[in-house]
């Protein structure tokens, strides 16, 4: 989507004017990943009017491959409009101008299988489920398990907005059954499904291998079912190993979570333990807490990787404030391709 972001605090009613940026879960992971190196494929619809040209072009300057993205000439690109306070917040706004969208028109038969599956990851959002029975219908098909699929990523993300009748949303819990890993917000689960704690999440998503519930700012838990070392293993849960979150001045809040899961996927494709997978995953998330915006450039790897192995009261010890990941932008390219839809 495009996404317009207000010029100055206040309701969406009173705020005068807006700035455009781009947004929409599935772009900000490819976007952050490729921005760290990692070859990385969006795969979508948008219209073919001026907000679909610039989606196109912004989404490839951060380095996305955008050859697989579709043009819609019937359909409008969809945007959003939202307010500049947090959302966890009661006065925070957004409003979703995405119902007969070319994104909504997407189909498993419009998709090419050869782009889907040609890479080690398949990262999938529960938003694109609440756009269309089309949208539902092809998530459902991607989630069904078959052989010959890449690992199978699933963010639930569940948007209430979009979800009218919130007894529909337990569709959500459906699908990321069929997922091999699984990111969920514990505020998320209670909302939707009625589960309260990590523990409870696991034990209704017993299927995926690996399940991650967010925490909000006390850290995030992963699940496993083999053992990881310094994980603890519990019987009807698997192996649990919970993170701490870091420290930041909080800029704005929108996008943490996407980036949260592209620095989670990024240290997964480099086959890093559990305790580091979620470390980066928060780096990458404090990235986005300090910017205004959708989408943060994140710590170079070199320089992630040394915050990433720092001992625990070092962690704790950690203050992160807006322009931190200028400290050290290294990086070099990764040989994993991740296509996201």
């Amino acid at each position: 989507m495009v996404t317009f972001l207000p010029r100055r605090p206040g309701r969406l009613a009173d705020v005068p004017s807006f700035d455009r940026a781009i947004g929409g879960a599935e772009s900000n992971v490819a976007c952050t990943l490729a921005r760290t190196g990692h070859p990385t494929r969006w795969i979508s619809r948008v219209g073919t009017d001026g907000f679909g040209d610039h989606l196109l072009a912004a989404i490839a300057d951060c380095g996305v491959d955008v050859r697989h993205v579709r043009r819609d000439p019937l359909r409008p690109t969809g945007v959003y409009f939202r307010t500049a306070g947090d959302r966890a917040t009661g006065t925070h706004e957004v409003a979703y101008y995405r119902a007969g969208s070319a994104a909504s028109a997407m189909t498993a038969a419009d998709l090419d299988p050869a782009a889907l599956y040609g890479g080690r990851i398949l990262h999938l959002s529960g938003i694109t489920a609440a756009l269309s029975a089309d949208c539902l219908g092809l998530l459902t098909e991607l989630t069904t398990r078959r052989p010959g699929r890449p690992l199978l990523s699933f963010d639930v993300n569940y948007r209430p907005g979009l979800w009218r009748d919130t007894a529909r949303a337990r569709v959500l819990l459906d699908l990321a059954r069929g997922a091999d890993l699984v990111f969920v917000g514990d505020d998320e689960a209670r909302d939707a499904w009625g589960l309260h704690g990590p523990r409870a999440i696991r034990r209704a998503l017993p299927e995926p291998h690996t399940l991650v519930v967010k925490q909000g700012k006390a850290g995030a838990t992963v699940f496993r079912r083999t053992r990881e070392p310094g994980g603890r293993r519990d019987d009807a849960t698997g192996t649990a190993t919970f993170v701490p979150a870091l420290d930041v001045d909080l800029v704005a809040a929108t996008g943490a979570g996407d980036a949260f899961a592209a620095g989670f996927l990024s240290a997964t494709l480099r086959g890093l333990p559990d305790r580091a997978r979620l470390r980066h995953g928060h780096l990458w998330a404090a990235a986005a807490l300090t910017v205004p915006g959708d989408l943060a450039t994140p710590p170079g790897r070199p320089y992630a990787d040394r915050l990433a192995a720092l001992d625990d009261p070092a962690w704790a010890g950690l203050h992160l404030a807006p322009g931190w990941t200028a400290a050290d932008t290294s990086g070099h390219r990764a040989d994993e391709e991740v296509p996201t839809l």
